[in-house]
């Protein structure tokens, strides 16, 4: 059963929306400030939490940001209740990042149908776009299922790459998008000396090198397979042509080029100002999702070269901080794999 946190500080709203929730098989939580919403989503990770924006003290958009905030809470699907109409009001709740808003008074079928389909997408976030072309047909009824779409799929030859050969090369000009049937793919720079930082490694179920084609620009980065790969190319001018057909898959890919732009800023920050023993950890960590299939096991072989210029350090550095995290019990070396061990610890280690 689903746990829906319904934050509103008017008591018949309040009880009227559990009674609503209850009956349709939602286990609801009531918390009738903005103050108990917090401790409330806090001890018992609610699925979704519907807030009202105008309370008192803790206003609702004080809830989404101290959500946003908590690395527990930050992927909760987030609905505004409100009987702010005002474009402005809309506009500052959906900005902030909220995931949608429904105006009060609301009847049942509006509140249900939001729930639900808010449900629905947080659940195919979760658990990703699915390895393979099947999960552009997901991408397809997730973005509303245009027929637009289906260029993508119907018919796409497959290129095959083996490992370590280059698919395109950085101040080269895009001709083609990239989509990963399998096989994982390394996206990096280099620097004068030729030293790589490994900006993306792109999964079966992923879109690249989008970036400099919705910038109209050469290629900032090199993209070379990580391993053997089944790679589909989209020439640039169907691209193009759906991003202009298709306001859904323009959105896709702007939301795409967002979160890529926010995860390097990131990335860079930490490169920048994080020790040498948080720089190695996040990178564990990192590759621990895009070898989530193998157990928490990834190969060591990628290799040292290649985990380090994830890591932003020199090889030697890296080599140096892996065998302390042995000696520590926070993963394991064998065979040429590593197994993370206490992911906890790496993840709150001191800077």
């Amino acid at each position: 059963m689903k746990k829906i946190l319904v934050i509103e500080d008017n008591k018949d709203i309040l009880d009227n929306t559990v009674e609503i929730l209850g009956l349709s098989n939602y286990e609801a939580i009531a918390a009738s400030s903005g103050k108990e919403g917090i401790e409330k989503a806090s001890s018992q990770l609610p699925d979704l939490i519907l807030c009202d924006i105008m309370m008192p003290e803790l206003d609702g958009y004080g809830v989404l940001h101290m959500v946003q905030k908590n690395p527990k809470l930050e992927r909760i699907p987030f609905i505004f209740l409100t009987a702010k109409t005002e474009k402005d009001d809309i506009r500052k709740g959906m900005s902030l990042g909220a995931d949608d808003y429904i105006t009060k008074p609301f009847d049942a079928t509006d509140l249900l149908n939001a729930i639900d389909s808010r449900l629905k997408k947080a659940k195919l976030h979760d658990k990703g776009i699915t390895p393979g072309i099947e999960g552009v047909n997901e991408l397809i009824h997730t973005e509303g299922g245009e027929t637009e779409l289906k260029i993508f799929v119907d018919g796409r030859h497959l290129d095959h790459y083996k490992k370590k050969q280059r698919i395109y090369s950085e101040e080269n000009h895009p001709i083609r998008l990239y989509y990963v049937q399998k096989g994982k793919v390394k996206i990096y720079r280099t620097n004068d000396e030729g030293k790589e930082l490994i900006m993306k490694i792109a999964n079966p179920g992923n879109f690249f090198g989008y970036i400099a084609m919705l910038e109209n620009t050469v290629y900032k980065e090199n993209a070379e397979a990580l391993e053997d790969c089944e790679i589909a190319a989209i020439p640039k001018n169907e691209f193009d042509e759906l991003l202009n057909s298709n306001t859904n898959v323009s959105r896709k890919f702007i939301k795409l080029l967002a979160n890529e732009v926010a995860e390097r800023e990131s990335q860079l920050l930490h490169i920048a100002y994080n020790s040498l023993r948080r720089k190695v950890a996040d990178a564990l960590l990192i590759l621990k999702e895009k070898y989530k299939d193998e157990a928490e096991a990834f190969s060591i072989h990628l290799s040292r070269e290649n985990l380090a210029a994830v890591a932003g350090t020199a090889t030697e550095s890296l080599i140096r901080t892996l065998t302390d995290f042995k000696t520590e019990h926070l993963i394991e070396i064998k065979d040429g794999r590593i197994k993370i061990l206490n992911a906890d610890k790496l993840r709150l280690m001191v800077n």
